[in-house]
């Protein structure tokens, strides 16, 4: 025999005497229960598993978003803001009174402002937020979201500056505020309500099982923000009195349905100190106000406008009240294996 079969034959008898200690030290380890450590096999086996019930090897099978208190504040002024943009618009349609359109302008262009700082803030550095505008991705809400919010921010204070600057504009300026009025109009509505779809695009199950409720929420809740603001501003007209009860009528149903079709995969939003901070934003933001605006729709005037303002602040802290609720659901659940697992099963 020569000496190349030989020791290929010395080779294969340590390979199998290692994969016997192997085996055996496994078959202890199994006796002993010392795979029982975080992120070892449940079952006792020292190579560990990945399961939707024990995770991906010991970890979460969802990464958990790192938002910080600026985001819900975000989604509460750009909500307000794409509103306050769309009442100004209407407003002027409708001849009422031009301080009313004034003040709409300008909550539009300074919720606009405010917003990219807040995003600006949470992301930690301006380079992150211009890196999100290299490329446009129509099938991305994230990147068809930072383009809308950059282009809303642009021509709301473009529409808002000139309107302070010149009472009646003419030429080219005349030409720069009808367009910055209409572009903020059209781009108003996105940004009240891409910030719900961002969260229902994500696999996180108590936002992705509620995709169809959380633009439509946002956008009734953003709408009621910023009439809520106007009034709160001084401004008693008829209409935002009657936005304020269409919104609530809105914000009363959609917390009723989330409290009807409960579900584990809604758990996050329904139960512990979330479930009860949300439920606080419901009442705040629906039957609150729908009350004392429809107890001030005749009667004493000055009682009236108490009840409105009263109303109005409600609507307010409701707003910003479910904004924080539903980005700490989310951000609470997404180590929740189970979440996940029940989530796959419906």
């Amino acid at each position: 025999m020569s000496d190349t079969s030989k020791s290929g034959e010395r080779h294969s008898h340590i390979d199998e005497a290692r994969e016997a200690r192997l085996l055996e030290i496994r078959r202890q380890a199994a006796l002993a229960r010392l795979a029982s450590q975080p992120g070892d096999g449940a079952d006792g086996d020292l190579v560990p598993h990945a399961s939707p019930e024990s995770g991906y090897y010991g970890r979460p099978l969802l990464k958990r978003p790192q938002w910080t208190n600026e985001i819900p504040l975000y989604f509460f002024c750009g909500g307000a803001a794409g509103a306050a943009a769309v009442i100004a618009s209407a407003a002027k349609l409708a001849g009422t009174d031009p301080r009313l359109i004034r003040d709409a302008r300008y909550l539009a262009a300074i919720g606009g402002a405010i917003s990219p700082a807040l995003l600006i803030s949470d992301l930690g550095m301006p380079s992150r937020f211009l890196n999100m505008f290299r490329v446009v991705k129509f099938q991305s809400p994230m990147s068809v979201g930072s383009w809308t919010l950059l282009v809303f921010s642009g021509s709301a204070a473009a529409a808002a500056f000139l309107s302070a600057w010149q009472r009646q504009p003419r030429g080219i300026f005349k030409i720069l505020q009808n367009a910055g009025e209409f572009i903020s109009t059209i781009a108003g509505p996105v940004v009240s309500t891409y910030t719900g779809v961002l969260l229902g695009a994500t696999a996180i199950p108590v936002w992705n099982q509620n995709l169809s409720v959380l633009p439509l929420h946002f956008a009734t809740s953003g709408m009621a923000a910023a009439a809520a603001l106007l009034e709160l501003r001084g401004h008693d007209s008829r209409a935002l009195n009657t936005v304020g009860i269409i919104t609530a009528l809105g914000e009363t149903a959609i917390g009723a349905s989330i409290e009807i079709r409960r579900s584990p995969v809604s758990k996050p939003i329904t139960s512990g100190r979330i479930g009860w901070l949300a439920r606080a934003a419901g009442i705040l933001a629906g039957p609150v106000p729908l009350i004392l605006r429809l107890l001030a729709s005749g009667g004493n005037q000055s009682r009236n406008i108490k009840l409105r303002k009263i109303a109005a602040a409600s609507a307010v802290a409701g707003s910003l009240a479910s904004r924080l609720a539903w980005t700490r659901a989310g951000i609470g659940s997404a180590q929740d294996t189970a979440l996940l697992l029940n989530a796959s099963r419906q």
